[in-house]
Order: structure tokens, then sequence, then C-alpha cells
């Protein structure tokens, strides 16, 4: 199973922390956990500007908060991170919910003021399109499925 670096205590998260989850470790103690950062994998640095998903014209684009357009970087680790499980035929993924690479069910509404809409990062809709389960923190229990 693929999980979120930043869940298992990796400090990769945009301002060079975690978001350290002991439910998280605890879940999958007996699993064979993979963890990737898809922003990292992509070429971005940590810490980063934070981004966000935003709309325009019509097209999915990942900006800075100053700005800048990173939508490139951020599917460059979508690929990598499919790349990870393809290679070790991983079946689902706990990733961390909100993030713009990561989210599984809501993401940051694009203007970096906290709103959250129905959504999911560019990872996570990556992997869920090649057919792997795709969680968040919030929602994973190792009793919803058993497919590894």
């Amino acid at each position: 199973m693929i999980v979120s670096a930043c869940l298992l205590g990796i400090n990769c998260k945009y301002n060079g922390e975690s978001n350290y989850n002991q439910r998280i470790l605890e879940l999958t103690k007996n699993e064979r956990v993979i963890p990737v950062c898809p922003e990292q994998l992509g070429g971005l640095t940590t810490p980063r500007l934070p981004c966000e998903i935003v709309i325009i014209n019509g097209e999915k684009r990942v900006m800075r908060k100053d700005g800048i357009d990173v939508t490139e970087a951020f599917l460059k680790g979508a690929e990598e991170t499919l790349k990870i499980a393809k290679l070790f035929n991983v079946k689902k993924a706990i990733l961390k919910t909100k993030s713009p690479s990561c989210g599984s069910c809501q993401i940051y509404d694009g203007t970096f003021g906290g709103g959250l809409v129905e959504g999911s990062g560019v990872a996570a809709d990556l992997l869920a399109k090649n057919h792997i389960l795709v969680f968040d923190e919030d929602n994973y229990s190792p009793e919803i499925v058993d497919m590894d």
C-alpha cells in the first residue's frame, strides 16, 4: 500500500513539517507500506509555497500562492507515484486529505482562504483512474477492503 509520507512523520509537507498521524501508523503496522510524496517526486522543494487547484478556461491547473503555475510538477509527481504503485502491484493508497496532490474527497478551493470543495488531487485522481483504491486518513479502515 502507498501512504502519503507526511502522514508517517516524514517532513515533506509544504512548510517543511509533517502531518504525522498515529492512527494511520497503527492501522498500517502489519502492512507493506511504501511512503510517497508526489510533490517531491515531481521535483518540488521542501519547504515550498502552498499550492491549490484552480480551474482556468475549463482546465485543472495547480497554482502556487504567488500565482506561479506548477501543474507540470504535480503531473510528473503523479506519474512517478503511479510508477511506484505499478512496480509494487499496489492495490490501495492512503493519502493526505485536502492536498492538491493527494486529496481524495475534498481539496482546497483555489482561493487560499481555507475553503473546501469536493474533488481530488492530481496524484489521487491518477491512481484512482488506474484502479487503485484511494482513501484519505479520515476514511481508511482495514475492514473496508482486504486486497493485499
